[in-house]
């Protein structure tokens, strides 16, 4: 079995609840191995070798029937992850000031139309970039005060889930990447 990071948009925000203990549990009742959290706000490594599309269905049923809550699951394999922390367009600045960088991780893939539209919300040295189907953006005030934030929804943008550089880099160590 390979290591799998699933990635829950909006857990523990919005009265999403679903306490990281009872995730573990919850994902090894389904028979995944080693089920392992990161913080409470939506990160989960698992042993499996089901395919990330099947595993993400698996998640979000079970999360629905064990939780109540219906959230979107983004799935992704070790070498996945490993290519995502590589293609960062930001090295430097995720360096200097790591809570800065975000690095969103797209369920369905990036809307056509969208890297565009929220390149026209940048402000004050803002950038976004999209690489094989993440979109990394750049904060240099930080996320809370930006206009993206505010506005690049899942109806601009598609599906997703962002992590800010010091969660990537935690979740990597925890698949050994």
């Amino acid at each position: 079995m390979t290591h799998r990071i699933i990635l829950f948009r909006g857990m523990n925000t919005g009265g999403v609840r679903a306490p990281v203990g009872e995730q573990r549990a919850m994902a090894e009742a389904m028979g995944l191995g080693n089920p392992r959290t990161l913080q409470a706000s939506g990160n989960l490594v698992v042993e499996s070798d089901m395919p990330t599309d099947e595993l993400e269905a698996a998640i979000e049923a079970e999360m629905d029937k064990t939780f109540g809550v219906r959230i979107a699951a983004m799935a992704r394999t070790q070498e996945q992850w490993s290519k995502l922390i590589a293609a960062n367009p930001f090295p430097t600045e995720a360096a200097d000031h790591p809570s800065k960088v975000v690095a969103m991780v797209m369920k369905d893939g990036i809307k056509a139309g969208a890297l565009e539209a929220v390149q026209g919300l940048c402000r004050d040295g803002e950038a976004v970039e999209a690489i094989d189907g993440v979109l990394y953006f750049w904060f240099p005030r930080g996320q809370g005060d930006s206009e993206i934030f505010k506005k690049a929804t899942p109806k601009i943008l598609g599906m997703g889930t962002g992590r800010n550089w010091n969660t990537v880099l935690k979740i990597g160590e925890m698949v050994g990447v």
